[in-house]
């Protein structure tokens, strides 16, 4: 799946950085629904203080089209006991569809349209399976069930006008052929599907934690033939300022993780953008800027993919359009 090297970084940059936040969608925050001025004072909140702080900082953020699920691990925990059967059913609750569903949202979706400096990934249709990896979208999908299941979720985000830039994380970081095949048939051009937090940094590292193993730690590499273009996650919360100055160092991608919520029925996310978090990252954004200043370039996972794939400037696609 693997495939090479692309000359990515613009002339006069020595590095790069970028920053997204996962699992957005209308319910952040444990709850059925959001007020916008609740999100304010939450995940959204803290990346528009972190936004203030650092005007070159940009932000992608990963969208859920219609967000059906409750928990992230097994409630039912007598069935996910149960061999086979327990593939075959959810193992929570989950929300009916189109409760979360971006276009029965339109408030929320106006006050991610009017956030400076922010664009929209992909980030799967209901983000819920059967089984006890609940997350996991597209782990067990023909590539068939995949395009369906990726044409539905642009669908929504045509109903919005919500634009996105053409790159999917998918949910629980899992990539298969199928879903390869399915991104590329829907026009989609790069996923972030490797996380490492591991591994020590080196221009010859390769990711080998979460998702996609193989792939370069710090750089953007062409996989599927050129076909897509991959960016791996490699710094969060728990991460040490050294790896993002040596990530710099090496001229790499200093690709930086968050998730919207930072507790979910009982699952604390390390990584989930709170207060505290947001408070470290401006401690490493400023010593990055007193470090390096104008020689790192600050840019997206979008903004990348453009360069890389496209040749252009043009970073978003209309949703319903195809590239």
């Amino acid at each position: 799946m693997t495939g090479g090297r692309v000359d990515w970084l613009p002339e006069g940059k020595r590095a790069a950085l970028c920053f997204s936040i996962d699992d957005v969608h209308p319910g952040m925050g444990n709850q059925e629904h959001n007020a916008v001025g609740e999100l304010n004072q939450g995940c959204l909140g803290h990346l528009r203080w972190l936004l203030d702080r650092h005007p070159h900082l940009r932000a992608t953020l990963f969208t859920t089209a219609d967000w059906r699920e409750i928990s992230p691990v097994p409630t039912k925990r007598l069935l996910a006991r149960i061999p086979y059967l327990r593939e075959r059913l959810y193992l929570t609750p989950i929300l009916p569809i189109g409760t979360m569903r971006l276009s029965n949202h339109p408030e929320f979706v106006q006050f991610l349209k009017q956030l400076p400096r922010v664009e929209i990934g992909l980030h799967g249709l209901h983000h819920v399976q059967r089984g006890p990896r609940i997350p996991i979208e597209f782990q067990k999908l023909s590539a068939a069930e995949c395009t369906r299941t990726l044409q539905e979720m642009i669908a929504i985000f045509a109903e919005t006008g919500l634009e996105y830039s053409p790159l999917l994380n998918p949910p629980g970081w899992e990539i298969t052929e199928s879903l390869t095949n399915a991104m590329i048939e829907t026009g989609i051009k790069s996923v972030a599907s490797a996380r490492d937090l591991r591994t020590p940094i080196s221009s010859a590292a390769i990711a080998n934690m979460s998702g996609l193993k193989g792939v370069s730690l710090i750089y953007p590499e062409l996989i599927c033939g050129g076909q897509l273009l991959h960016l791996t996650s490699n710094f969060q919360a728990t991460s040490p300022v050294d790896r993002a100055v040596a990530i710099i160092k090496n001229g790499g991608l200093l690709a930086i993780k968050a998730h919207a919520m930072k507790t979910v029925s009982g699952h604390t996310a390390l990584d989930g953008l709170d207060e505290l978090y947001r408070n470290y990252l401006d401690l490493v954004f400023t010593r990055l800027e007193d470090m390096y200043g104008d020689s790192i370039w600050w840019t997206s996972m979008g903004e990348i993919t453009s360069r890389c794939m496209n040749g252009s400037n043009q970073m978003v696609l209309k949703a319903g359009t195809r590239s």
